[in-house]
């Protein structure tokens, strides 16, 4: 074999072991490329519970301060019970209920700047007001006049109104619950003609609360009606703590959970 030969099939056997080390070069190649040099681990996301609590801000008279109750909680406290319960979130009561309070004290409350920033925080705005108005201590009954009880509901409805449109200006959002009255007096002599005034009242009440957005008038005169004196403390003017837990029920009815 002379030595072209020899030449021509080293360089031959050459060029093939450089073609077959090109070629498991570009096979090792691609198949580290199509793998990431490290495999992400998976994420897991767990459930984290909403822990936000609700603010709640109570207005208005005795009720309000859930005078009678011998427990001590007033409706407010039963309901913001019930809220606990059903919710499973955190309650912050601001209780700014007076005793004795009126329509027009009331007025001049919702004015007061510290009010007001407890109301810009509240989910929740309750109020009792009216009875005092009506009612005056018994006195209602006593000069019972027609004409005169017009011209008390007038100036009444004209501070519930203004107490509505000043909530509603420090808070667009918040659920509002205007609770109506009831009659303490139905059992006794001018019961009857009481009645109508407080259902007359109240629907006329219910009336200004519907025309606001998302001021809902809840009806309380239903639940005395039959047993007043069961659901009244011992003065026959407030309730008691089985009348305050109907009023929280009536209340926590008309809530979303």
């Amino acid at each position: 074999m002379n030595k072209n030969v020899i030449r021509s099939i080293t360089g031959i056997a050459v060029l093939f072991c450089l073609l077959w080390l090109i070629g498991l070069g570009w096979a090792v190649g691609e198949f580290y490329a199509g793998k990431p040099e490290k495999v992400p681990e998976a994420k897991t996301v767990s459930k984290v519970e909403n822990k936000k609590g609700l603010t709640i801000v109570a207005l208005g008279d005795s009720l309000t301060r859930g005078t009678g109750d011998e427990t001590g909680k007033g409706y407010v406290g039963v309901l913001i019970d019930e809220i606990k319960g059903k919710t499973k979130r955190p309650v912050q009561l601001t209780n700014l209920g007076i005793n004795g309070q009126r329509s027009g004290s009331l007025r001049k409350q919702v004015q007061e700047t510290e009010v007001g920033r407890q109301i810009q925080k509240a989910d929740i705005v309750l109020v009792t007001i009216g009875g005092n108005d009506l009612f005056r201590g018994g006195q209602g009954l006593s000069d019972f006049k027609a004409e005169d009880i017009a011209a008390i509901e007038k100036k009444y409805l004209d501070n519930l109104k203004f107490v509505f449109e000043q909530i509603r200006k420090n808070n667009t959002n918040a659920n509002v619950f205007f609770i109506g009255l009831y009659n303490p007096f139905i059992e006794l002599e001018q019961g009857k003609e009481m009645s109508k005034v407080v259902r007359h009242w109240n629907y006329d009440s219910a009336e200004v609360s519907a025309s606001f957005p998302k001021i809902v008038f809840v009806p309380t005169f239903d639940l005395f009606e039959l047993k007043v004196n069961d659901y009244l403390y011992s003065d026959k003017f407030h309730p008691n703590s089985k009348g305050y837990r109907l009023i929280a029920e009536r209340v926590a009815s008309l809530l979303t959970w």
